[in-house]
This record gives structure tokens, sequence and C-alpha cells, in this order.
């Protein structure tokens, strides 16, 4: 078999191979090299090389599977050369890549490239990570078009609203420092939502630091907090949010430059994506990660997660 890519020229020439994908993918979602059924757990399988997928000898429903099953490709008709292309340009490129280039890099209509995306945003969503701790940044910020862009009926809208986000959707966001970055899409920026927030992502005994909207200062005991106030200045030695204002440029710069107009029912999965590219762009001694170690990273996660059609367009209660 041949190296393993590192670059996006060597990845499409690579994965035009069906085995290299195939042997690539199963690689690593059976790292001990052996081949496990999706359905019954047994590893009493073989391999029909002429389908390029494997027989159960339990008998039982669904006793033959394909590499794509029990994956976020699951279901899927297009090729794996398609997917795997996909993956790598969605893992690598820092402003996002949109549906409408990928539909013209691969072929597929622009709705499956999005449907495609879709499910890859999944894969990059990291549920099992550990809580932060040590110094940790905290920040929110607002996602929506200019109000002095907006036609009078909008700007109408947003008076009538009157929620205090200016019509527009809530990102919460936490940063390690030197290290990784949680952002959730919150209905407010409410006490409630701040403190059950920190909560979930941060350990206790955390320094956390954050600017002096007020919602900061009731957190509890647990925590040690400071501030620093952005009317007098933006750092006071060691205490700043910088961390956080870099990743939601880059976040802005992806939803506003790439996709253009993202709908709030979908932004946490826009999020999510950005989240991972930068919590992948080091790796715990420091160095930058490559982009074949970001698509790595990614296909580790594909196992045991799924995103239907339903679900994407909210027909179905799911993720979105």
């Amino acid at each position: 078999m041949a190296p393993e890519p590192s670059t996006l020229q060597e990845a499409i020439i690579y994965f035009a191979d069906p085995d290299n994908c195939l042997n690539y993918l199963a690689s690593r979602r059976w790292k001990d090299g052996v081949v496990k059924c999706p359905t019954c757990g047994s590893d009493k399988v073989s391999f029909v090389a002429s389908r390029r997928l494997w027989q159960c000898k339990t008998r039982h429903p669904k006793s033959q599977f394909s590499i794509k099953v029990g994956t976020i490709f699951e279901d899927s008709p297009l090729g794996l050369d398609k997917w795997l292309l996909v993956m790598w340009q969605l893992a690598n490129c820092k402003n996002g890549t949109s549906s409408y280039e990928m539909h013209r890099a691969t072929g597929v209509s622009q709705k499956a490239a999005w449907f495609m995306l879709h499910r890859l945003r999944v894969a990059m969503r990291d549920d099992k990570a550990a809580k932060l701790s040590g110094n940790v940044e905290g920040d929110e910020t607002f996602v929506g078009g200019k109000i002095q862009n907006m036609h009078k009926r909008g700007k109408r809208k947003i008076k009538a609203v009157n929620d205090g986000n200016w019509g527009k959707t809530v990102v919460l966001g936490l940063l390690e420092r030197e290290g990784r970055v949680r952002a959730a899409v919150a209905p407010t920026r409410s006490h409630y939502e701040v403190h059950a927030n920190v909560a979930a992502n941060v350990e206790p005994g955390s320094n956390l630091i954050t600017d002096e909207y007020n919602a900061y200062q009731s957190l509890p005991g647990e925590f040690t907090h400071e501030i620093i106030n952005k009317l007098e200045g933006y750092v006071k030695g060691r205490v700043h949010v910088n961390g956080m204002e870099n990743f939601w440029s880059l976040l802005k710069r992806g939803l506003k430059g790439t996709y253009v107009s993202v709908d709030p029912v979908h932004l946490q999965a826009y999020v999510d994506e950005q989240v991972f590219r930068f919590n992948n762009r080091k790796d715990e001694d420091g160095n930058v990660l490559t982009d074949g170690d970001r698509f790595r990273a990614v296909v580790d996660q594909i196992v045991g997660k799924r995103l239907t059609w339903k679900e994407v367009i909210g027909k179905k209660e799911g993720v979105a």
C-alpha cells in the first residue's frame, strides 16, 4: 500500500483507489486488526473481496456489513473517495469549505454536499473531552447580520423582540490558556445560561478570567475569578480574554466569508467545526499538527455517530 497522504494532492490520488479507502478506514476502526461485526460484536467474520464487505458467521439480520456501517457514512450511496476528499477539506480549510465548493470539486449535487458536510460536522464533535482547567478565559459573542445593513422591516423586528441580544444568536465560549476551547450556542446570555455553561465545562478550582459582564461576577465560590475592564484596557498583565477574541475572529471569518448566511438552527454545527480545527492546531507537546494529523483525528471519531436527512432538516427530533 502506498504511503499515507500528507497533502491534498496526495490525498486525491491515494483515495481514488477503493482498496486504499477501505484499508485506511479499517486499520483505524479496528486498531488491533480484528474486524468485528457492528451488529453482534462477533469477530468471526470473513471478507468478501468481490463486494468489499464482510460476512458475519453468526446468523442474524444485517450479517453482511461494509466499512460504512456503524459510522457517519452509513446508508450513503456516495463512494468513499468523495467522502474522504470532503473530510480532508473540511478538517483543514481554516475558514471552512462551502457546499457549493464541494459540489464543484466532487461532482455531487449541492444538496448532497451540504448534507455530507453536516454529517462530518457531527463526526468532528468531541463529546468525551475532559473539562477545562487552570486559567480559563470566558467570553460571549453575537452571531447575526449587521443592523445597519438590514431593511427597515428587519430593524423593526429587532426592536420588537427587545431580548437584549439585538436579534442575534448568542454563543458562549471558554478557552483553556494554551489549550482547548469550548463554545456553545445559547438562547440568551443570562446568569443562568452563563453559570450552567461554566459548570458543565470547567473544573472546580479553576481560575476564570472574564470581562466585566455581570453574569460572571455572581459565579459560585468554587471558581476563582479575575476581571478585565475593557473600558480601562484590554490587557492587564495576564488578565485578558484575547484568546477567546481570537477564536471569535476565526469563527466569524468562516461564517461571514465562506458560509455567508447560517440558520441559527444549524449554528452549533458550524461552531463545532471551528472548535475542532482550533483544538487540533497543536498536539500536547505544542507541535503544530499537519493536515494529515487533523484528517486522522476526524477519522478516529466517525464510528458510532449518525445524522439522517430528516434530522438535519428538522423533520425528526435529533442532532441538527
